[in-house]
């Protein structure tokens, strides 16, 4: 295949908006492949042999003349859709010799970086102050050498122009390249799938570096021609202030987070002629308020990192998928029913084991069965992450709320029957529920899930720790728990002093006097009910095996492994040398019917 151009547009044709002060500024194609030329040239002759940059910039005009210039350079872009600390080191760990491109004022990081904070319009040089930190706050004008940049911005088709990293949602992010070729066919393919037969005017909540961001914004505006507002729109507001500056017709690319806060909003929004939506399951209720209230049509995209789109549908007409034209799915394991699929075919660089299940109809289109991810298994019994979220959110005064499977723990391994480890890892929830308790919401959940699904723990917090694609990470959702394990790991533990002169001892035994293993019993019952947030009347005591005398002022200590209905406990005395186990055991939750007998025999 020959070379191909790096921008499709005409050089007069405007492809970028920017917020200058109170006016806009538009920027045609010929002006911004001279900043990407003129970039390029210092990417190339600057100190030291960065092979690999990290575009982090937000603002979506300096991402694509970093994107642009790295390109021309012959060098690869680095596109993690999340921008933290552990990323980076996760990254410099793998390619030591990158150079991050930001347009931050402050770079707290210990990595080689490149800001473009202040860069504005025009060519311009950068003034190498050091190996760690270059700026382009001074420059000054350097013709670059044609040789060392693309010659006249044609990219050869095999060129990895990028890696563009998972979203981090079930895991670690990982890297995927994207060849030049195989971008543009992808970007040809969406604008034959969308009937985008001239260019519109792109609004994006979505960040660049994500995969959704990447191809509906930075590749439409490159290959598409559609012209991009360079802002980072977050709030309400801040999306109709930039629909507002650009021209008819408008798409907005967006997620069901950011859309739905915009509805909520209840503001005049400008005429939005197509809704462009991915990254989160979007409810049948949400698409059909946003097409009422905006009167576009809203498409979604369907496509993973590993992938790129494959696929579109418009969900107030079809739940149904319909794959870009040249993808095939061929069944992972032809012989069983696994409803796993194979995508290929087109712009996908290599076959992928997609990451949910499918129906294929006959036609062609298919239907999501949910991810392979999301399954769950407890107890011998099957459901889904999305259906017990969904389960959580249907609650009377949770506003939002979601399960997740938080990473094992090596100390929660056991033997099974067979003697080899099994880890059991409980399912969490994060809520979102003001005026409920947990105890509460809970008792909701009893009411529509088996007991074997419902949550430990569940943690209630002000908001969830979306991203800015609406997503939720695996990482922030764990950080939230083992900060919340942590907090009460800080308390003191479970702990009970039985004083000399505590009534028992009057009894048990005279002359010899020893906490009586009913009352150590009693109290243990009383804090697993506690943690469980029932009535210790809804307690049976399955074991219970007393190791070691207590002895009056002695200090009893509760650890608690909580499972299901069941939980185990070890009591252990504090004698000042040795903490022995006193009693050791496990108690289970009686069925509703079985604790409220219990309840009457013990009035």
């Amino acid at each position: 295949m020959n070379a191909l151009p790096l921008v499709f547009a005409d050089p007069d044709q405007i492809l970028f908006y920017r917020q200058q002060g109170g006016d806009t500024r538009a920027i045609t194609a010929q002006q911004f492949m001279a900043d990407a030329e003129a970039l390029a040239g210092d990417l190339t002759t600057g100190p030291g042999a960065h092979q690999f940059i990290i575009n982090l910039c937000q603002d979506r005009y300096r991402f694509l003349v970093g994107f642009a210039a790295t390109i021309l350079a012959g060098k690869t872009n680095l596109l993690p859709s999340t921008f933290t600390g552990e990323t980076l080191r996760q990254i410099f760990i793998d390619t030591p010799d990158a150079l991050c491109l930001h347009d931050h004022d402050d770079w707290p990081f210990p990595y080689p970086h490149l800001s473009l904070a202040h860069f504005s319009l025009a060519h311009f040089s950068l003034a190498h102050h050091s190996l760690d930190h270059l700026s382009l706050a001074n420059r000054c004008y350097r013709e670059p050498s044609p040789d060392d940049l693309v010659e006249s911005g044609q990219i050869k088709p095999e060129h990895v122009v990028a890696q563009v990293f998972t979203s981090g949602s079930t895991g670690l992010p990982m890297p995927h390249n994207k060849t030049w070729g195989k971008l543009v066919r992808n970007v040809e393919a969406a604008l034959q799938q969308l009937a985008l037969w001239s260019p519109v005017s792109l609004v994006g909540t979505v960040p660049p570096q994500h995969m959704f961001g990447f191809e509906s914004l930075v590749l439409l505006c490159l290959i598409g021609r559609c012209p991009l507002w360079s802002g980072k729109p977050f709030y309400p507001a801040d999306i109709v202030a930039a629909l507002d500056a650009m021209p008819e017709p408008r798409m907005l690319v967006t997620t069901p987070f950011h859309l739905q806060a915009l509805l909520d909003a209840q503001i005049a929004l400008p005429k939005i002629d197509r809704l462009l939506l991915a990254t989160a399951p979007l409810s049948p209720e949400l698409a059909e308020r946003a097409e009422r209230v905006t009167g576009a049509p809203l498409f979604e995209i369907y496509g993973s990192t590993e992938t790129g789109q494959i696929a579109t549908r418009r969900p107030t007409q079809s739940t149904a998928w319909t794959l870009f034209a040249g993808i095939t799915l061929t069944k992972a394991h032809p012989e069983e029913n696994d409803e796993l699929f194979i995508a290929n075919g087109e712009h996908i660089e290599a076959p992928v084991m997609l990451s949910d299940r499918i129906h294929l109809r006959a036609d062609g289109r298919f239907d999501l069965l949910g991810r392979v991810a999301d399954q769950v298994n407890m107890a011998g019994k099957r459901s889904s992450l999305n259906y017990l979220t969904a389960q959580i959110k249907a609650i009377d005064g949770v506003t939002d709320g979601v399960f997740f499977l938080p990473e094992p723990k090596k100390n929660q391994a056991r033997k099974n029957r067979g003697g080899k480890d099994q880890v059991i890892t409980r399912l969490c929830a994060i809520v979102v529920a003001p005026g409920l308790s947990a105890a509460d919401i809970l008792a909701a959940l009893r009411d529509r899930l088996d007991p074997v699904f419902l949550p430990r723990p569940l943690i209630l917090v002000e908001s969830l720790p979306y991203n800015a694609t609406g997503k939720l990470p695996q990482i922030a959702l764990q950080a939230i728990l083992d900060q919340h394990l942590a907090a009460l790991a800080s308390k003191d533990q479970p702990s009970w002093r039985i004083t000399a002169d505590h009534p028992v001892f009057a009894g048990h035994f005279p002359g010899h006097p020893l906490v009586p293993g009913a009352l150590l019993l009693d109290w243990v019952v009383e804090r697993v009910a506690a943690h469980w947030q029932v009535s210790s009347a809804a307690l049976r005591i399955e074991q219970a095996k007393f190791a070691h005398p207590v002895l009056p002022d002695a200090r009893v200590t509760l650890d608690l492994q909580a499972e299901a209905d069941r939980c185990r406990f070890t009591l252990k005395v504090h004698t000042g040398e040795t903490n022995p186990v006193a009693v050791s055991g496990v108690l289970s939750r009686q069925k509703n019917d079985e604790a409220s007998d219990a309840k009457a025999k013990r009035a």
